[in-house]
């Protein structure tokens, strides 16, 4: 029976190892708020391999970065990827190494998107084999990996990157827009005969205080093969319950209360911050800057007055953390 189990598990890896590839994802940072996200989607009915949560994907590092592993999928291999960057190596330094350690000697077949913020700047490197199925390419960004094989062409990841970089909001807006810029029938070719992109798709960020494995903010949609369900939309519309991407300064986390005010926004001199939240036992005030590096901290105490006269011009992320949950918004300095 336990030689069956095993047999059984074994047919089950190599499977998944030779049809799983993330075909469509994108990997980023927001070195404002240290923010970090992965978003995909695939034609591979996931109903059909239990145990494969619909983002195992993409793998994100609060405070540091992502990763997506994809194109003929072997779990050792991202494994030793996120062994890499909990060793703190650059993005182009994991890839280097993945491709001269693949686990099968095949890095032709593999494909990797990799984000970081490196000294607080943000830092992408990616990787297509040349043996991964066409078509194949990667798009790089300052802040962003997109990548993807088995596709309808080019127009794929090109509308991806243009919806992302002009998208508004915070990074699982612009993350949600880059799905929403491959929704094309075919997009992963394999789907045409489906009449959608995908049958899988997924978006998650990580906070920088959040704990790996455990994203503040996750969806995901499987549909069935031959169901003619659009992931994305059905993705769209579970997104739009949890995020108003119409409001920059709107937290993934939490959305800003009413009996929680953080003024004047803009600012030029001071900036006041009210709570009256029992929620709020135990709390700090964290700002960052636009590369995510801390400027300010304190433990709260009522009506705090923070002086930031000395902060260049530029936008900063305020974070007020509690026991269970944490609240953040956006403020804009100007010039004094």
């Amino acid at each position: 029976m336990k030689k069956t189990w095993l047999l059984l598990n074994i047919f089950i890896l190599q499977s998944i190892c030779t049809s799983a590839q993330d075909t469509f994802s994108i990997v980023a940072v927001d070195s404002i708020t240290g923010e970090v996200g992965s978003a995909g989607a695939s034609c591979v009915d996931l109903f059909n391999w239990p145990g494969y949560s619909n983002d195992f994907l993409g793998e994100l590092f609060p405070g540091v970065g992502a990763i997506n592993t994809q194109a003929y999928y072997n779990e050792t291999n991202q494994a030793n990827a996120r062994n890499r960057m909990n060793m703190g190596e650059t993005p182009s330094e994991i890839i280097t190494w993945l491709i001269e350690n693949d686990v099968n000697s095949q890095p032709q077949l593999r494909q990797y998107g990799i984000v970081a913020l490196v000294n607080g700047s943000p830092e992408s490197a990616a990787h297509t084999g040349t043996q991964t199925d066409d078509y194949k390419n990667h798009l790089l960004g300052p802040n962003y990996s997109m990548q993807g094989n088995i596709l309808l062409g080019q127009i794929v990841l090109d509308s991806m990157e243009s919806r992302f970089i002009n998208a508004e909001g915070n990074l699982a807006c612009k993350l949600m827009a880059a799905l929403q810029g491959a929704k094309m029938i075919g997009a992963d070719s394999r789907c045409a005969d489906n009449g959608t992109s995908s049958l899988f798709a997924f978006v998650k960020v990580a906070q920088p205080s959040d704990e790996f494995g455990s994203p503040s903010f996750l969806l995901s949609v499987r549909t069935h093969d031959n169901a003619g369900i659009e992931p994305i939309d059905s993705l769209q519309i579970l997104f739009d319950e949890e995020v108003d991407c119409s409001d920059p300064a709107t937290s993934i986390i939490t959305n800003i209360e009413d009996n929680i005010r953080i003024y004047p926004n803009p600012c030029t001199h001071f900036i006041k911050i009210n709570i009256q939240n029992n929620d709020f036992d135990l709390r700090n005030v964290v700002i960052r800057n636009m590369f995510g590096q801390i400027i300010f901290e304190c433990t709260y105490t009522d009506g705090l007055l923070i002086d930031m006269r000395s902060y260049m011009p530029g936008m900063y992320l305020v974070s007020i953390q509690g026991i269970e949950k944490n609240i953040n918004k956006r403020i804009l300095k100007l010039s004094n």
